[in-house]
């Protein structure tokens, strides 16, 4: 049964649209999408339940009657970013009105989740703050705001968003490309010190098969090769199955690699606690499971992985990752490094190169310790000076940066499957995904897009591969 979700109604601000001032016609929605993929995916749903209600997407802020702003709180500049923009958006807001025009401004996502009602304090152009377990509510909420009330609605809800969510038609999914990304849990129950995600994201909560592989099978229907399985803690999934029992990730890669038309797939963000042998046993059986894992350490030292609350060691990681390298040879590894977490010292900090030496990462993601409120990090002692964390930093990602290009450096003259996606920049050029996600330039002779063709690298680019149709490969 569903549950009242909290409703904020505050005193609508001079300029705030009235019932008669809505704008008749067709309305349009821009939403600008912060942070992770998993906001992307949900900037798409928001812009599909909006649809129902007479939306339009578009990408020209400026045509927009309403301009959501789905927002990270990871780490605090994310947040800053967020009022930056609404400071903007209250000029045109105010130019808006005395033109007569309506527009409406949001702010969704976890940065709405975390801070609620104070956004509508601190920036009073925000006609409405939606968490993210209730965009499925977002065309009401929007229905309230037109009508000069100021909304925010952050309460957790029992029921499924993702059942309660309009579906995209076809025509509109065909319009996103090739590749697409597919929510399959939520949340998360790690409790890292450092993380604010289960305090905005909630727990764990793992959709069914049925919903996957439905959800899976309209993608594929119109036109998507590649889907990406997204959780904030994606191999801890656990859905019912249509025999009634639980399944864990390793199994549903199993049963999506059967769809027609589903020729690549890959799941991220994983943790090293939840790689079981089954998952293990994907990477080893499914080709269609791309050899490319995003698997997140934070640090090398097990003194400050304890105080992370990660609940490993290095030497636990390293061998999960011999295991999974075993399985699969050809697999590249991506990781995130936080640097300057309260307590790590100059032994620590060298834990994590020599971690980092010995992995020897495709690509990764470094940044400096930021803390966040509400979690344990930000109340502990002995924070890093910000000169060391920068310091440190830019160690590791020179470090980073070294391993990515070797790494691609390795795959030229290397002959590999290459999914076309999109035009090139150039005429006469399209690009490519490699199986390890990297950009691949080639003569617009070798495919069209959708297709998966054999490419032959033959030199690098500044951030791409670029390389040659192999016929008969």
């Amino acid at each position: 049964m569903e549950t009242d979700a909290t409703i904020e109604d505050l005193d609508a601000p001079t300029g705030a649209p009235t019932n008669d001032r809505v704008a008749e016609g067709p309305k349009k929605v821009f939403v600008k999408t912060y942070g992770c993929q998993m906001n992307v995916y949900d900037s798409q749903r928001m812009s599909d339940a909006l649809a129902a209600d007479g939306y339009s997407s578009t990408e020209k802020i400026e045509d927009a009657d309403l301009i959501l702003l789905n927002t990270c709180h990871i780490r605090e500049k994310a947040a800053e970013k967020v009022y930056s923009e609404l400071g903007r958006l209250r000029q045109m807001k105010n130019e808006r009105a005395l033109q007569g025009r309506e527009m409406l401004v949001g702010v969704t996502g976890c940065v709405a989740q975390a801070e609620g009602s104070e956004i509508l304090r601190r920036a009073p152009a925000v006609d409405l703050v939606v968490g993210p377990q209730t965009y499925h509510r977002l065309p009401d909420v929007v229905k309230k705001a037109r009508s000069g009330r100021r909304i925010v609605e952050t309460e957790y809800a029992i029921e499924d968003k993702f059942e309660h969510l309009p579906q995209p038609k076809r025509a509109e999914l065909a319009r996103r490309g090739v590749t697409a990304f597919l929510t399959v849990q939520e949340g998360c129950d790690k409790f890292c010190t450092f993380c604010v995600v289960p305090y905005t994201r909630g727990s764990e909560v793992s959709r069914s098969v049925s919903q996957i592989v439905s959800e899976a099978e309209r993608l594929a229907e119109a036109g998507v090769r590649e889907v990406t399985l997204l959780g904030q803690n994606v191999n801890a999934w656990h859905g019912e199955g249509p025999d009634g029992t639980e399944w864990g990730l390793g199994r549903l890669l199993f049963r999506l690699a059967e769809i027609p038309g589903i020729a690549r797939l890959r799941y991220t963000t994983s943790h090293p606690r939840d790689m079981d042998d089954d998952l293990i046993a994907a990477h080893r059986d499914l080709r269609v499971l791309m050899p490319y894992l995003h698997l997140p350490v934070q640090s090398g030292s097990d003194r400050i992985l304890k105080a992370m609350n990660r609940q490993h060691k290095a030497a636990d990681y390293l061998r999960l990752l011999d295991r999974i390298r075993q399985a699969r040879p050809d697999i590249a590894l991506s990781g995130d490094f936080i640097v300057g977490f309260p307590g790590e010292s100059d032994a620590d900090f060298e834990d994590t190169m020599r971690l980092v030496e010995e992995v020897q990462y495709a690509s990764a993601y470094s940044f400096k310790y930021s803390p966040r409120p509400g979690t344990p990090g930000a109340e502990m002692s002995d924070h890093v000076p910000e000169d060391i964390k920068d310091d440190r930093l830019q160690k590791l990602q020179a470090l980073l940066t070294r391993q990515q290009n070797e790494f691609a450096a390795s795959l030229v003259g290397k002959t590999f499957e290459t999914l076309i996606e999109k035009p090139g920049r150039k005429a006469g050029q399209v690009v490519g995904r490699s199986p390890w996600l990297q950009p691949v330039i080639v003569d617009e002779s070798a495919g069209k897009i959708g297709d998966i063709v054999s490419v032959r690298i033959t030199r690098l680019g500044t951030n791409s591969l670029y390389g040659e149709a192999v016929q008969g490969h």
